[in-house]
């Protein structure tokens, strides 16, 4: 369990930095994710060649995979933009209603009765995600779209789990990715028509910060995750994720220096979801010590 932990934060810390990526590459965020998939796919294909770790599996499975694949690339896509139309603290703050969200669908895709302290909890932290919402109206369109990053976010893993008890950590990465990619090629046309992008082909800036985005922050960060989930709830995925705000606003303010755009409102909705954390890590804590 313990070892489940370290990778699970170790990915975290690698997520909080995804949202340094999205800014310093200017692309459209579609496009950010779609290179992204794209050399994701290209990676772990060839490694899995050359080790011989393909497993074939049939086209119903692959459909359903590449359901979830598209989850994924959908919540990349807003949660890009989230950084696009507001900022990387803003957009990392939201997906702090994660949580909120899990405790809602994971009980629905499993069957099971609602814990009304994890919906708690996960109401606590969207709080502060309203409470910023509020009082920072400029950057509007950008925390929708982090929430619906949020929902992405809480969906995928939930979906995951369950795939992960047939399919082994790469090739269901793999098929995610590949099947992700072709659905968000077919979506993107009509995403274009409403946030066209200003330039389709990557500078070499771009190239070097999407191998960065695409090996390190992806391959190695998911690889960590899948590990994790294993072992631990859904639920307690999404809130040890809700500390990917907290690295990626401290990386925010040192490099980009987004502490001076927010007023204290921003705080007060942040120390919310901070105590969401630590209130819920007492509580795993205090459970498996049982």
């Amino acid at each position: 369990m313990k070892k489940a932990f370290v990778q699970l934060h170790i990915a975290v810390f690698l997520a909080g930095f995804t949202v340094i990526l999205g800014k310093l590459i200017t692309m459209n965020e579609g496009l950010i994710v779609w290179y992204r998939m794209l050399l994701a796919v290209l990676f772990l294909g060839l490694g899995m060649l050359y080790r011989k770790d393909f497993t074939r599996i049939g086209m119903y499975d692959y459909l359903k995979i590449a359901g979830v694949g598209l989850i994924l690339a959908l919540h990349w896509v807003t949660f890009y933009g989230s950084i696009r139309y507001a900022n990387a603290s803003v957009a990392v703050v939201c997906l702090s209603a994660s949580g909120f969200f899990s405790a809602l669908i994971e009980p629905i895709i499993y069957n099971k009765k609602i814990i009304l302290v994890e919906l708690l909890l996960g109401l606590l932290a969207l709080i502060g995600v309203w409470i910023i919402f509020d009082f920072h109206p400029q950057y509007k369109i950008g925390i929708i779209f982090g929430v619906i990053s949020a929902i992405g976010s809480a969906a995928f893993p939930i979906y995951n789990k369950k795939l992960l008890g047939k399919f082994s950590p790469k090739n269901l990465i793999f098929y995610e990715f590949s099947g992700g990619l072709i659905m968000l090629s077919l979506f993107l046309p009509f995403y274009f028509m409403k946030y066209k992008p200003d330039y389709y082909l990557p500078t070499i800036t771009d190239w070097f910060w999407l191998f960065i985005l695409a090996v390190f922050c992806t391959l190695y960060a998911f690889n960590l995750q899948l590990k994790a989930l294993q072992k631990i709830s859904a639920f307690t995925y999404n809130l040890t994720y809700n500390l990917e705000p907290i690295y990626g606003i401290v990386l925010a303010f040192i490099i980009f220096h987004e502490h001076n755009l927010l007023n204290g409102y921003f705080y007060l909705g942040l120390s919310l979801i901070v105590l969401a954390i630590v209130l819920h890590m007492f509580r795993v804590m205090k459970i498996y010590k049982r």
